[in-house]
């Protein structure tokens, strides 16, 4: 965008001499995001100039750049469109001149979500990042942590059909319980990555996808205590892999105060320091991120945005070792 002349929001801040944290964050992912394999990968799907002439769309790289800082402020349309036009550094980030570029408003950054859920490419996103941290050296080893968490929906029905998400269901937890939807993930042992996810409805028991975590070449699998009974199933009896799932809390409680007890508190203490693994991803996610009530209605389009989040956690949590090769 070399030659272009600034706004003055623009000027203000490039002579600023402390870096804000947003610029820094933009900063690191500017150079840990695969930039090139994912343009790549939406081309084909984008839209092209007609044959009549028309007005000509936006550059990709301006959209899908717009796209990834959507999920990583948690932003809606509206919201997006209004932080390009009053935050200097998202525009900067994005490649948009305030004087000379158009900015796309809400109903373009509603076009490109709904070509990435049209085609599907929220999964390969994250397939595209994950190779390209595996070139990097974080490839997926022997051991996967697996785990689930609930994400809530919109209870409400003031809405065109009056009516709650259909897809969308209650389950309860402990004495509570939450509407919407579970996110299931299988979590490298070592690096703490992401390897495979799944999302459902909270009413779906963790047990149910528990076999689509697993990327096949694991020796060891570890799981919290709601995952108990896993190693009887149909679909795991086959498979040589070692369990490591959590006593159920009453039955460890219960544990006899002898060294045959002792010994086994202290194994379920060290399984859940590697279990510990398992919630890194959550919390960039649901904290980080701010993803912990979806505002979109159904499961492709929840399942979309999961994926290109899970790629983002993975680059976010990766980030230290990528900078350190570029």
């Amino acid at each position: 965008m070399g030659g272009k002349q600034l706004g003055f929001g623009d000027y203000e801040q490039t002579t600023a001499r402390k870096r804000t944290k947003r610029e820094h964050f933009l900063g690191q992912m500017q150079a840990v995001v695969p930039w090139k394999a994912l343009i790549d990968l939406i081309e084909p799907y984008y839209p092209k100039t007609g044959s009549k002439g028309g007005r000509p769309p936006y550059p990709l790289e301006i959209m899908l750049r717009i796209h990834l800082m959507q999920q990583w402020y948690d932003l809606s349309d509206p919201a997006m469109e209004d932080a390009l036009i009053e935050v200097p550094t998202m525009r900067r980030f994005a490649g948009i001149n305030l004087i000379s570029d158009r900015i796309p408003d809400e109903t373009t950054i509603l076009s490109f979500r709904h070509l990435l859920e049209k085609h599907d490419l929220g999964k390969q996103i994250f397939e595209t990042v994950k190779a390209h941290l595996k070139a990097n050296g974080m490839a997926m080893k022997q051991g996967t942590i697996i785990d689930a968490t609930l994400i809530a929906a919109p209870s409400s029905t003031k809405n065109k059909k009056g009516e709650r998400d259909p897809e969308m269901h209650q389950t309860k937890k402990g004495n509570q319980w939450y509407f919407g939807m579970k996110v299931h993930i299988g979590v490298d042992k070592d690096n703490g990555l992401i390897h495979s996810i799944e999302t459902t409805s909270a009413n779906v028991h963790d047990l149910t996808p528990a076999a689509e975590l697993l990327h096949g070449q694991e020796t060891m699998v570890y799981a919290d205590s709601g995952y108990q009974g896993i190693e009887k199933r149909e679909e795991m009896k086959s498979k040589a892999i070692g369990f490591r799932v959590a006593m159920r809390p009453g039955k460890r409680r219960a544990l006899p105060d002898t060294p045959e007890g002792r010994l086994d508190d202290l194994i379920e203490t060290g399984q859940a320091h590697i279990r510990a693994k398992g919630e890194h991803p959550f919390r960039v996610i649901k904290r980080q991120f701010g993803f912990q009530k979806t505002r979109l209605r159904g499961m492709l389009k929840n399942g979309c945005k999961v994926n290109v989040l899970a790629a983002l956690a993975n680059l976010f949590m990766a980030r230290h070792l990528l900078l350190c090769k570029t």
